[in-house]
């Protein structure tokens, strides 16, 4: 029997209608030409089927995202379109002779948060090794960024503000709006990751003011290996990938276009679920914390959080250590246990969060095809374990 899944913000299964939509794509078992597998750049009608198919889902996300389709440029995942985004700006932003302005260690200056992704803060900590200068603001007890740290640190040189939308740990969401008006005001660019948020939160690029939006499909109900970048019309980014014109010059690739549909077919059902999508996880999310109360304390914003994320701390457990002894529910943890010793996670270490607690942390995150009576199963099981 599969256990019960509370690990959405890990990743998501597909969805049937989602699979439904790709299948076309993939071909046929047959191979008798009657699936949509041409190259989206030929000119013959499988190609401009495929072409248009693309341009269908373009126009899908955009609409999920309240931008315009010439805005959405497709990447192979979250991980990429974050690169493309940082990357692209610190390149785009280098004039004269390159070389000369690293050995100087000037003209770049970014600014971050404490509890990013690995997938922001390895590409800011590579532009550190190249001289970019890097401002890490932290976070308050529950997670959330202080706009005017944020304000205080912008300087004359400053290119870039990124910071998440929600935490995929604790899932509390930041003051996005707030930061994406400060950097507008300044003449700075903001990047913003929404991988954990869409289709769980509203989320319109500007009414966040935003200028360069990380989306992941598999966070969103589509297959692992597709994402998007948004790119606000204006801004100029240097390509990741050098190869021939797709998507508009920006990303060098023949497109994947099963994966794009299914994404395309995502955010179109996400935005005809929001905002019960949001009621509904919330709800759960409340069912679960309210079976735990008794026994577990709560990390994070205990209102302006993610619908359906519950950190909670197991007092006296290791978080690895309760989960193992819980087979029949796959969730996560908030620390790691490496020969003995108990590692707790860099989000909630910049939270402040004492190791002696943090270290029976345990992330609980539930989706669209949670169920109460799994809910209400899987609070019995983990207080059973707890003891």
């Amino acid at each position: 029997m599969a256990p019960i899944y509370l690990d959405y913000n890990a990743t998501t299964p597909i969805d049937p209608e989602v699979f439904r939509a790709m299948l076309p794509y993939l071909g046929d078992l047959d191979n008798n030409h009657r699936g949509i597998f041409g190259n989206p750049s030929s000119t013959h009608a499988l190609g401009r089927a495929a072409h248009d198919a693309v341009d269908h889902s373009r126009a899908q996300v955009a609409a999920l995202l309240g931008a315009q389709p010439d805005e959405i440029l497709f990447t192979g995942g979250g991980t990429e379109a974050s690169n493309h985004a940082i990357k692209g700006v610190f390149f785009a932003r280098q004039t004269g002779n390159f070389l000369t302005r690293l050995f100087r260690r000037a003209g770049c200056h970014v600014i971050t948060s404490a509890i990013e992704h690995p997938a922001t803060t390895n590409p800011i900590n590579f532009l550190q090794s190249l001289g970019c200068r890097v401002t890490v603001v932290g976070v308050n007890g529950v997670g959330r960024v202080d706009p005017d740290d944020v304000r205080r640190a912008i300087a004359p040189d400053t290119v870039l503000i990124s910071v998440m939308h929600s935490n995929n740990e604790v899932g509390t969401l930041q003051p996005i709006a707030e930061l994406g008006k400060i950097a507008r005001e300044r003449g700075v660019l903001m990047h913003t990751d929404v991988a954990q948020s869409l289709g769980k939160v509203s989320v319109n690029v500007d009414d966040l003011h935003v200028d360069l939006v990380t989306v992941a499909g598999h966070k969103l109900y589509a297959p692992k290996g597709i994402g998007v970048l948004y790119v606000r019309r204006g801004v100029k980014l240097v390509p990741l990938l050098h190869g021939a014109g797709h998507e508009n010059g920006q990303r060098a690739g023949t497109e994947n276009v099963p994966t794009i549909v299914a994404l395309g077919k995502a955010c179109e059902i996400a935005r005809a679920t929001l905002p019960q999508a949001t009621v509904r996880l919330t709800a759960l999310r409340d069912r679960l914390h309210h079976h735990l109360a008794g026994r577990v304390t709560l990390n994070g914003c205990p209102t302006n959080r993610l619908p359906n994320t519950l950190n909670v701390n197991f007092t006296g457990h290791i978080g690895a250590e309760l989960l193992a002894k819980v087979p029949g529910v796959a969730a996560s943890t908030g620390s790691a246990c490496h020969e003995g010793r108990v590692t707790q996670s860099a989000v909630l270490c910049a939270m402040r969060v004492p190791p002696e607690v943090g270290k029976g942390a345990v992330r609980l995150t539930v989706g669209r095809f949670s169920t109460e009576a799994e809910i209400d199963s899987a609070a019995k099981q983990l207080l059973a374990a707890a003891g």
